[in-house]
């Protein structure tokens, strides 16, 4: 298709350069014949037509090598202007053609040396060949080919600047397109990011707090029944907030505009501490937490990134933390949040690989928001994970950390 193509438009082209190249031929047989009373000139028009003949013939290889035409085009003109023909637009049309071709198909130094060079020679040979040395013939054969031949010049370099300006055009309208593809990739990926980190903490915390619960509930059933129905009790308790924060993440997958899809609940902040220490005390880990400075409230953004670090950091303890305790501290500075969650220090520190999921999505998370994390053990023994967050965030940033 592409070469069928090709070959039709190659074809259409030659069938344009011929009609023009006949055209300019009959232009100049006119011009030839044209004489003004009291000025000599050849009688016979055949030199000057046998002379256009070979300036419109290689008129079909302008497109390729404008310089050569141009070039052959100014020696039939010089030949032509020193035979003694007038020199009229008429005569001058192929050398025209060529000039603004060659300044359409090149940059504008060479159209510049080339174009000033040719003027130079035409006028210099049609004043120098001037049988009668009157003011006006001077001005006929010296300021009117210049002018005549500026036209093109100017003609064929406004023709390469709005060929220059589409296709820069085109080029940053391709540019832009490819970038819009590479935001909206990236976009996706960050949402599918963020999701899968939504989901993570979710099922990590709840899953592990409802293994802890199980397995002390299958412990205490033979020798304490009532304590073990107590714990199955929270086991479901456990269980129903996991499927409701897996309704929630999940939720956002759906349309915005599906009437079938409930309303979402708000995004858990800290003002769902309390909540997440008493299940992870049913679960059989002490939490204890402390605040240092005043409490201030939080943008949602960072809201739930504290929250999300916390219960993160408080499942770690309750699957491989070897202590019962764990405790957190909140401290608020004048710009940032400063939270560490730190295990019992009698506790060997938890096995968490350095690139596993949960501090993967924690470090995720601080940094989203601005903040910083770093985990490992104590040198006083045990865990800490410890983040500094900042209090506020910009409105845009607060939104895709949500």
């Amino acid at each position: 298709m592409t070469i069928s193509l090709e070959r039709y438009t190659g074809r259409r082209h030659i069938a344009t350069d011929l009609v023009l190249a006949l055209g300019l031929l009959g232009t100049v047989t006119l011009g030839a014949s044209i004489a003004i009373p009291g000025i000599s000139q050849p009688r016979e028009d055949w030199p000057a037509v046998l002379l256009a003949a070979v300036s419109c013939l290689v008129q079909l290889k302008a497109r390729t090598r404008p310089r050569t035409v141009l070039f052959v085009a100014t020696v039939c003109t010089v030949i032509t202007v020193a035979l003694g023909y007038l020199v009229t637009p008429l005569l001058l049309a192929p050398l025209m053609i060529a000039l603004y071709r060659m300044a359409a198909g090149t940059d504008p130094r060479t159209t510049r040396v080339y174009g000033g060079l040719t003027i130079a020679v035409v006028v210099a040979t049609a004043v120098i060949d001037t049988d009668t040395p009157t003011t006006g013939m001077y001005l006929l054969r010296s300021i009117g080919p210049v002018l005549w031949l500026m036209l093109p010049l100017v003609g064929g370099g406004r023709d390469r600047l709005r060929r220059d300006y589409v296709d820069s055009v085109q080029a940053r309208a391709a540019h832009a397109e490819r970038t819009r593809e590479e935001e909206a990739r990236l976009r996706v990926a960050e949402e599918r990011m963020r999701i899968a980190r939504e989901l993570h903490d979710v099922v990590a915390h709840h899953m592990a707090v409802a293994n802890a619960q199980a397995g002390t509930a299958r412990h205490l059933a033979p020798t304490h029944p009532e304590q073990a129905q107590k714990l199955l009790g929270e086991l479901t308790t456990t269980t129903s907030s996991a499927l409701l924060e897996l309704r929630a993440t999940v939720g956002v997958l759906r349309q915005s505009g599906d009437p079938d899809v409930d309303p979402l609940k708000p995004a858990p902040g800290l003002d769902r501490l309390p909540e997440l220490i008493a299940t992870c005390e049913s679960a059989g880990v002490e939490v204890s937490v402390t605040t240092e400075g005043e409490p201030r409230p939080l943008s949602p953004g960072v809201d739930l990134t504290a929250y999300r670090i916390i219960q993160e950091a408080l499942t770690n303890v309750t699957k491989h933390g070897a202590g019962k305790g764990a405790g957190v501290r909140l401290t608020y500075s004048d710009s940032r949040l400063l939270i560490s969650v730190t295990n019992d220090t009698t506790a060997t520190p938890p096995p968490v690989p350095e690139g596993g999921y949960g501090l993967m999505g924690m470090r995720e998370r601080a940094h989203s928001v601005g903040g910083d994390l770093h985990a490992g053990p104590r040198p006083e023994g045990g865990f800490e994970v410890a983040t500094a967050l900042p209090l506020h965030l910009a409105p845009e940033e607060d939104e895709t950390s949500l």
